[in-house]
């Protein structure tokens, strides 16, 4: 990864031209502008009147920010009325929550959601609308999904007293059924998100690539020029290439619908589709000259929850985002925190990890009961989803997190403060997932970890009184 200094970072602003030295528009804010930026909201009920006494003091926090952004990755609808289902695919559980959590969120703070996620479409479209329903209705300004992809795509606007900001959120996770699409002559657009499309390549030693030739080889469909056809029963089609030289294409070597390709390490590499980022360009362009800020955010798990390091893809796309007029990119949904880089006097925060996980989702479809072994008929949804969260999430470091405080001056990022929350891992199953301020010793760790982790993008984070601290000098004009 390409080191990135704080000093090199900063950019003079050109007065009246709209653009700053480097060719990115430029930040337009009053001073003293704040963003603050959370990540994962898995909630299922109203927190604010809860009996844990640590959430009051996250809660102020919240309050005191211009711009105070989540990401929604959960469904808010009344079970009782509502007139959708569970959807067959969903994004690996099925979130859904309480009407009270709208008025909530609004009580809590926010007043800036990303919507775009893996879970965007559990309970269907049907679902869907009714999340943007109880958004609509609390006055809680949200972006990434919508009737078409045009709308799902569009930057949506928050009016605040220091500038207007834009919201464009996209995902790179997601379930294929829920992304949507535009109208093509007669055949009307499809609901749903605003998918980046990432085409996964595995990286292998360039002494395998001859084992998987010989296997390719060998399998009965490899001829040049023969098509895979949909599979009868899964309904999913191979991802062959559709131009073929000596049985494989520029990216490396296909079997059974997976690419290979030679590197210095194995592991996964992740290219965009460009149709998609050709969008997405085009919507950040626009969102910023309609609005004096510019936040992007996007869903992605990529390479895996499991990873604390970005996709190979990421940093490039990010720094394209802010010079195409970002002034903050923001990654959430591999529920782990990553790393920080500042690109041009603007944040980037590669994975900003959880921020609640309460989790006490009912109801939930059949196929979850299913995919658990569990019978509905015996057994609890509250079994189903302990019995789902043990599988991926019983580490620790998936109820760890920060909450990042952006200030800005002179239309440049002035301070970046970061303070560590912990989410009660070792509490009953009712009552973890709540964040509190982490105390010393855990703070310390989790900004120690933070540290490291920004390293690598020559970003440099000095603890202070347990909380993070990255401070700018301001540009000189």
């Amino acid at each position: 990864m390409e080191k990135n200094s704080h000093e090199d970072s900063c950019h003079p602003i050109q007065q009246g031209g709209g653009f700053d030295t480097v060719g990115s528009i430029a930040t337009n804010v009053a001073d003293g502008f704040t963003m603050i930026a959370v990540g994962d909201l898995i909630v299922t009920r109203p927190l604010t009147k809860c009996q844990d006494s640590g959430f009051g003091a996250v809660v102020e926090i919240l309050h005191g920010a211009d711009v105070t952004f989540g990401n929604m990755e959960t469904n808010i609808f009344d079970v009782r009325s509502f007139a959708g289902s569970p959807a067959a695919e969903y994004g690996g559980a099925y979130h859904a929550s309480l009407p009270e959590l709208g008025p909530d969120l609004k009580e809590m703070g926010f007043n800036l959601l990303s919507y775009a996620n893996n879970h965007s479409l559990d309970w269907g479209v049907e679902g869907m609308r009714e999340t943007c329903r109880a958004l609509d209705q609390n006055g809680i300004v949200y972006a990434g999904v919508g009737e078409n992809l045009a709308q799902a795509g569009a930057a949506r606007f928050l009016e605040t007293t220091r500038g207007r900001v834009a919201l464009v959120s996209l995902a790179a996770s997601f379930t294929p059924l829920s992304r949507a699409c535009d109208s093509a002559g007669e055949a009307p657009g499809r609901p749903g998100l605003n998918g980046l499309r990432v085409a996964r390549r595995v990286v292998v030693l360039p002494e395998m690539l001859e084992s998987l030739r010989q296997l390719r080889d060998a399998l009965p469909d490899s001829k040049p020029g023969v098509r895979s056809t949909p599979d009868a029963v899964s309904g999913t089609i191979e991802e062959r290439p559709e131009h073929i030289e000596d049985g494989e294409n520029s990216s490396g070597v296909v079997v059974a619908g997976v690419t290979y390709k030679a590197g210095d390490k194995v592991g996964y590499s992740y290219e965009p589709d460009p149709r998609d980022v050709a969008e997405l360009l085009r919507n950040v362009r626009r969102g910023k000259q309609f609005a004096d800020f510019c936040i992007v955010t996007n869903h992605g798990h990529q390479p895996g929850n499991w990873s604390q390091e970005p996709p190979d893809y990421e940093q490039s796309f990010a720094r394209m985002l802010i010079d195409a007029g970002a002034d903050a990119y923001i990654v959430h949904g591999p529920h782990q925190l990553r790393g920080i880089e500042i690109y041009k006097d603007r944040p980037i925060f590669y994975s900003v990890g959880n921020f609640i996980m309460d989790d006490l989702r009912t109801p939930i479809g059949a196929d979850m009961f299913a995919a658990h072994g569990k019978d509905p008929r015996n057994d609890t949804d509250a079994e189903v989803s302990v019995a789902e969260m043990a599988r991926g999430f019983s580490d620790p470091v998936f109820y760890e997190s920060v909450i990042t405080v952006s200030r800005f001056e002179q239309n440049q990022l002035a301070e970046l403060r970061l303070y560590p929350i912990e989410l009660g891992h070792t509490k009953r199953f009712a009552n973890r997932g709540v964040p509190r301020l982490a105390r010393a010793r855990q703070a310390r760790a989790i900004l120690e970890r933070l540290q490291k982790l920004s390293k690598p993008f020559g970003t440099e984070i000095v603890i202070e009184n347990d909380v993070g601290c990255i401070r700018f000098r301001p540009s000189s004009a």
